[in-house]
């Protein structure tokens, strides 16, 4: 994928605010600090599109990017951080499940999780609730850098049975700082979007 451009265009808390662009879009889903920011990053090649932190639950909205005028990445709030109130991650859940029920052009939601973890019960949940919208399920296993390869496939079957997950095609490790998972990534998106190969 040759990334002309990419943009920033709107951190949106309700559905007023969301970009009135037409294009597809594929939207991250994950627990606070699993690395989707960095995900964006690594895979539009660049270091501050999308703001990193160090501190959990930082991303608080949900953040559109556009790529190519072709595509919109989706970077939905982190959950499962414990030093959130209840009433916002009440407010969240609200603000994720408005976007996946009202949003026409999205076309998969994929969701990350540490590699070196087994997914919590806030992972289990996200992705029944993905299933239960009928997308796909796929999911993007960060922080492969941290494991060594015969680590990497351990790792892989637990997420697949912790999650259920059919065909282990489904998941693909990934390192936003060694770029490791990369170009499986990119080759799966092309597909969702049905995008020309570039």
């Amino acid at each position: 994928m040759i990334i002309r451009k990419a943009e920033m265009l709107i951190s949106a808390v309700k559905k007023e605010q969301y970009p009135d662009t037409v294009v597809p879009e594929i939207a991250f889903s994950g627990k606070s600090n699993v690395g989707k920011s960095s995900m964006i990053n690594a895979l539009l090649n660049r270091r501050k599109l999308a703001r990193t932190s160090s501190q959990p639950g930082k991303t608080q909205t949900i953040n559109f990017y556009n790529i190519n005028d072709d595509f919109n990445f989706v970077d939905l709030p982190g959950y499962g951080y414990a030093k959130v109130s209840k009433q916002e991650k009440d407010k969240w859940g609200v603000m994720i499940e408005t976007y996946l029920k009202s949003r026409n052009q999205l076309k998969e939601v994929v969701l990350l999780v540490d590699i070196r973890h087994e997914p919590s019960v806030n992972d289990r949940q996200m992705y029944e609730w993905i299933k239960s919208y009928n997308y796909t399920g796929y999911v993007i296993a960060t922080k492969a850098d941290k494991l060594s390869r015969s680590q990497q496939i351990k790792s892989v079957a637990a997420i697949k049975k912790c999650l259920d997950i059919k065909d282990s095609n489904f998941i693909i490790p990934f390192s936003a700082s060694s770029k490791a998972g990369v170009e499986e990534v990119w080759t799966l998106f092309e597909n969702i979007l049905d995008l020309d190969k570039e």
